[in-house]
């Protein structure tokens, strides 16, 4: 068997296995099989110490902005987010640049192993002519690949985010310091239940006995379940809107800049002695979400490494780039691209972009089938001239028929010129014509998948 010379040759092989974000039988939701698949390889996942992330919205850039701050403090900082925009190694990769080639092919080869060995060893697991076996899925494997990737970086410290869900999810074998969740919101309800309360069940998941848990702002109906969850199992809860409150909010083209009110809260992680109060914090990324995922961050640094002086997160927090989320691609007309997904996500979105170019501009979506796009829809349409309907390229399930149909019920009223356009690239090559020819600013949102072919499209422009 050839050895894998590096990262591709180790994503290549990967790719052979399910794919988890392409849909996955109910088999795959256990985590017995990655309990048994990291007591094979040695507990990777205990290589370093854990801040874990979940939640419906924002987790990527949380946990992007925690690996920056940490990395700022001199940590050698593991960072684990999905999905990727452009290449694979936006998943598994340190804070501030890809790990070497070695570590990706000295992991991958530790990985084919285990594989072969877990096959061999619990074929009533692994083997897919077990009536209760699979094969490895993909998500499982990628997330231990992050973790022997760690091992064999030596890492100080690993940043990880949740697939989907928590309770369930591959990545919930760890013991975090600190465990994070943003805010919920209706998703992937097939798997996770059909109301906010019972997603909040799946999320709270990764709270564990004594660990703090970081919350951000929630629907009364998922805090509910989180802070009984967190009662139940002894763990202390750190509210966000109950230490800090954004103030003096400034989004512009060239970041966010805002200020942070603390509250007077007993012990609180956000008490700085070395600062006055409000002070600013200064982002690199676009949206007035991010002021709210910063603050967290934040939070969740201080909760778990308290020592860090302040002066060095608010770097960290500067430092920050992630590609996808409200990311320019191109200039003169602008064209923004961002991973927005869900209604709320897209409502944030909507208002920056609307807040920084306008209305009547030009739009591009597309999402995948699982997503409730007659919501979009009707956040979307008051603001655009003209709306391009599209797959999210190849890699997930998409229904651009009844999203076509959902927008075109929704535009009554409204003047607002709607093109159905299912092959991607002749929608981009459409979309961009369109604002070339009428100068006008494009906005691509409704799937991270739809963001990174955007973004594909303009590196070779």
């Amino acid at each position: 068997m050839k050895s894998f010379s590096g990262s591709q040759d180790v994503f290549d092989w990967l790719s052979g296995f399910i794919n988890f974000e392409r849909g996955l039988s109910a088999k795959a939701f256990r985590l017995d099989r990655m309990h048994i698949l990291a007591d094979l390889a040695g507990h990777p996942e205990r290589c370093a110490p854990v801040i874990h992330v979940a939640g419906s919205k924002g987790k990527g850039s949380i946990t992007t902005m925690i690996a920056a701050m940490l990395h700022e403090a001199g940590y050698r900082t593991g960072r684990y987010v999905s999905p990727h925009v452009t290449e694979y190694r936006e998943r598994v990769s340190r804070s501030e640049r890809f790990f070497d080639e070695s570590v990706y092919a000295a992991a991958g080869e530790e990985l084919r192993n285990l594989v072969t060995k877990a096959v061999q060893e619990y074929p009533d697991l692994f083997s897919p002519e077990s009536p209760e076996g699979e094969a490895p899925t993909f998500f499982e494997l990628l997330t231990l690949y992050f973790f022997l990737c760690c091992r064999q970086d030596r890492c100080d410290v690993m940043v990880v985010e949740t697939g989907m869900g928590g309770r369930l999810d591959a990545t919930n074998i760890v013991d975090p310091l600190v465990s994070v969740i943003s805010p919920i919101e209706l998703e992937h309800t097939q798997y996770l239940g059909s109301t906010i309360a019972a997603i909040a069940g799946e999320k709270a998941g990764i709270i564990k006995r004594g660990r703090p848990v970081v919350l951000s702002e929630q629907r009364p109906e998922a805090l509910d379940v989180f802070r009984k969850t967190a009662a139940e199992r002894g763990s202390p809860v750190w509210y966000i809107p109950d230490l800090a409150e954004v103030i003096d909010l400034r989004v512009s083209r060239n970041g966010t800049r805002f200020f942070i009110n603390m509250k007077d809260v007993p012990q609180s992680p956000l008490q700085f002695d070395e600062c006055s109060q409000p002070f600013e914090i200064e982002l690199s990324l676009i949206g007035a979400i991010q002021a709210q995922n910063a603050i967290q961050a934040l939070t969740a640094v201080r909760v778990a490494f308290p020592a860090i002086p302040v002066d060095t997160l608010l770097r960290g927090l500067k430092a920050t780039q992630l590609p996808g989320r409200f990311e320019g691609v191109h200039e003169s007309p602008a064209v923004i691209i961002d991973g927005a997904h869900t209604p709320r996500s897209v409502n944030l979105c909507t208002e920056t972009f609307v807040n920084l170019y306008g209305k009547g501009n030009i739009l591009l979506f597309g999402c995948a089938a699982d997503k409730d796009s007659a919501a979009m829809a009707r956040i979307l349409i008051p603001h655009f001239s003209h709306i391009i309907i599209t797959r999210p390229g190849s890699f997930k399930q998409s229904e651009p028929e009844r999203i076509i149909k959902d927008f075109t019920e929704t535009r009554e009223g409204f003047t607002v010129d709607i093109e159905g356009i299912p092959d991607t690239k002749k929608a981009i090559e459409r979309a961009y014509f369109l604002a070339q020819t009428l100068q006008k600013p494009l906005l691509v949102t409704g799937s991270f998948y739809l963001a990174a072919e955007v973004r594909s499209f303009f590196a070779s422009y």
